[in-house]
């Protein structure tokens, strides 16, 4: 099972590549003092007292054209914050904020996910006026730190600490008995805690006919058929505008939380109102962090004597949810306790899928074939060619396309192809990535 990622970003020559070594704890990155030496991602496995991570050390974030080396830099770093599980977002606090570290602050904070600002080159004090300055760029407290001396880095656990999972976890993961993550989530009052509680067999969670009694995220610990599970129950998600209390705010932001941490995300619907709009905001976000998805019909005791009307869910659900099509849509009733063991089959399944790699061989023989049956269009007379596909990575099924003018594949064209991907190699239910990389193949000698 692949540990927690963290992505190193920032502008060229803030000390990223002496950060990367610091935390690896040994010199695999190469450290120079001109701007731009790392070009392409670099992987190592970070220790940080407690904390276990993989940390990737990306190219300065240049705004360049895409076609341009710079311009693929950026796009690299782009996918690096796209699959971490939280960024480092460093700044050189001896030169202060400078405008390149706006625009790139910017992306940062687009991607959603947690931010740890970290104003290098602070040792001894210096640069702390600079450290300062960054709280102008809306991504929170500075933490002053020495790639070089090592200084700092008890806060920077302290901060790693609040946004990855924790050590026991992370101790599971390293030995292989580790529980499945689960989070129910959904809009205030679908029955969240009722579920649990009777998952559990005793109550557990506060529960009660009032929307929104249940304020943060709670792990909980469960074995279901010898199988240890980790349920987080969180408050409702409710729209944003809706969230006016501060209270109301941390609640949401802990749900989004519990969202990013979780492997497989129930989310909960009321059978008597399914499929509200803010339902199909939950599908999205956890489509976006890339969790795995079952939907669950809550109080389905309500309307199980409509004929039909699990039929006509499903249907509804393949129309509204084509971002996770085949996602299991599973009836059940939390009060009375129908329904839960086939939820957590359905659990299972959905995580195996997230987890499920495809040989190379046989990408590339479903993308021969799918290329044959409809090819890519041609783009001022020059077709785009595609040469070959790989799986770079699960949890979720992550493929990569290569070939030219990649970067003009219509969007309609990409979705034939994740739609083939996700029918040919049974992937429903998951989030599907596909990255277009321009480049040779390296197999074809002379091309």
């Amino acid at each position: 099972m692949p540990m927690p990622t963290v992505a190193i970003v920032g502008r060229p020559n803030v000390g990223k590549s002496t950060l990367f070594n610091r935390l690896v704890g040994r010199k695999l990155a190469l450290v120079d003092d001109r701007p731009g030496v790392t070009r392409d991602r670099r992987e190592g496995e970070a220790r940080l007292g407690h904390l276990l991570f993989t940390i990737i050390d990306t190219a300065g974030l240049e705004e360049a054209d895409s076609e341009s080396l710079a311009g693929r830099m950026r796009a690299q770093t782009e996918a690096a914050i796209a699959e971490a599980d939280a960024v480092l977002f460093v700044i050189d606090a001896r030169a202060g904020l400078l405008p390149a570290d706006q625009p790139f602050a910017e992306l940062v904070r687009r991607a959603d996910k947690p931010v740890i600002l970290l104003a290098n080159k602070a040792e001894g004090g210096a640069g702390l006026a600079g450290a300062y300055e960054a709280f102008g760029l809306g991504l929170g407290d500075p933490v002053p730190v020495s790639a070089e001396h090592g200084e700092g880095m008890g806060q920077l656990l302290d901060a790693l600490a609040e946004v990855l999972p924790e050590p026991d976890e992370a101790e599971d993961e390293a030995g292989g008995d580790r529980p499945l993550k689960v989070a129910i989530v959904g809009r205030p009052n679908a029955g969240k805690s009722t579920l649990i509680n009777r998952m559990l067999g005793e109550n557990r969670l506060l529960v009660g006919p009032e929307a929104g009694i249940t304020r943060d995220s709670i792990s909980l610990d469960w074995e279901w058929r010898g199988r240890r599970i980790k349920l987080h129950d969180t408050a409702g998600m409710r729209r944003r505008a809706r969230v006016d209390d501060k209270l109301e705010k941390l609640a949401v932001s802990d749900g989004l939380r519990a969202v990013r941490f979780a492997e497989v995300v129930v989310v909960l619907l009321d059978a008597t109102i399914p499929f509200e709009k803010q339902d199909l905001t939950i599908v999205d976000l956890v489509e976006q962090e890339g969790r795995a998805l079952v939907i669950g019909l809550n109080k389905w005791d309500l309307v199980a004597d409509q004929p039909g009307l699990l039929k006509e869910l499903k249907e509804k659900a393949a129309r509204l949810l084509p971002q996770v099509r085949g996602a299991a849509v599973v009836p059940l009733s939390g009060l009375a306790g129908n329904g839960i063991d086939r939820l957590m089959q359905a659990v299972v399944a959905a995580f195996e899928v997230w987890n499920r790699r495809v040989p190379t061989a046989r990408i590339n023989q479903w993308l021969s074939e799918a290329v044959q049956a409809n090819p890519p269009p041609a783009i001022s007379g020059r077709r785009i060619k595609i040469r070959y596909a790989t799986q770079v990575k699960a949890r979720p099924p992550h493929f990569a396309l290569f070939g030219n003018q990649l970067n003009v594949l219509p969007k309609s064209y990409t979705r034939y192809l994740v739609n083939g991907l996700r029918d040919t190699f049974d992937l429903p239910g998951v989030p599907i990535r596909l990255s277009l990389r321009t480049s040779k193949n390296p197999f074809d000698k002379g091309e």
